[in-house]
């Protein structure tokens, strides 16, 4: 059994732990309102742009020259993998849930005899992913020194992808990240970036149905503007979505963490006042045995 020394000392430890969960949770509590705001106001943008980008594939499709980043090289052998985690942990299961899809999606490809590169933003990413596919990352973005995401951000890892897709590096680059819902629903999520993935519904729901539209220029000179923009919004709008994400997972972490200290505050505490009153009762024991025996 524990002194009671011992049981005080660990009272006074957990609870100094429990002060710094809850001011954890209070910072992630505010920063979590800001987040929240982006995140959701960049997805009307996010989602008009591939709702015209759809639009415009339609007016184009099976026509000759049709844009790379569209229609795609041709290949299916080389995957380059964008994980986007968070600079800091402490925030439960948000980065090893992301790390863990990318990880699945690696692990699939190379089955399937695909070469797989994975460029990784944040650092706990590429340490999640480092035991099992540490040969595979090619490097990593570091936006520890950024107190918020911006777009140029964004925009440096979509030219970074541009250039290497351009350069013949990769045929398939597919983005890792997890979208918000609410404090306490993250949901990993993989967005094929290049080429654009084009689904049935965004091709139909262009804002004004059966319309037809002519345009100046024609649909493959906008496309050749409006796809390398459309790589950094998409990363931008993913960024904003795990810096909600992560707040959101934190918070929640945190909470849980400075209630499991309450809890076990008020174990050792009742430990040791039953120690305490054991302790007191022996001595009293030996004062009345001795009185007894005089």
């Amino acid at each position: 059994m524990a002194s009671l020394k011992e049981l005080k000392d660990r009272i006074a430890s957990v609870q100094s732990t429990q002060k710094i969960t809850k001011a954890m949770q209070m910072v992630a509590a505010a920063k979590l309102r800001r987040a929240q705001e982006a995140a959701e106001a960049s997805r009307p943008y996010a989602e008009r742009m591939s709702k015209v980008i759809a639009n415009l594939a339609t007016g184009i499709a099976g026509q000759d020259g049709a844009p790379l980043l569209l229609a795609g090289n041709g290949r299916n052998e080389t995957h380059l993998l964008i994980v986007a985690t968070a600079e800091r942990g402490l925030c439960g299961g948000f980065n090893s849930s992301i790390a863990r899809l990318a990880r699945e999606h690696a692990l699939k490809l190379q089955a399937e005899g695909k070469t797989v590169k994975i460029l990784c933003i944040g650092k706990k990413g590429r340490d999640a992913l480092k035991r099992h596919c540490g040969e595979l990352i090619i490097d990593t973005v570091d936006l520890s020194a950024e107190r918020s995401v911006r777009f140029a951000n964004a925009a440096d890892v979509g030219n970074r992808a541009l250039a290497m897709f351009e350069a013949g590096e990769f045929d398939i680059c597919t983005l890792f990240f997890s979208r918000f819902h609410s404090v306490i629903a993250q949901e990993p999520t993989a967005k094929q970036l290049i080429p654009v993935e084009i689904t049935a519904a965004e091709g139909e729901d262009t804002g004004l149905a059966g319309a037809a539209y002519d345009y100046e220029p024609d649909e493959t000179e906008i496309l050749a503007d409006l796809l390398p923009r459309n790589v950094s919004v998409q990363i931008f709008s993913a960024l904003l979505e795990n810096a909600a994400s992560e707040q959101g997972a934190r918070m929640s972490a945190m909470d849980s963490a400075t209630r499991n200290a309450g809890e076990m505050i008020e174990k050792l505490t009742l430990t040791y006042n039953r120690t305490r009153q054991a302790v007191i009762t022996k001595e009293l024991i030996e004062i009345i045995s001795g009185a007894e025996a005089l």
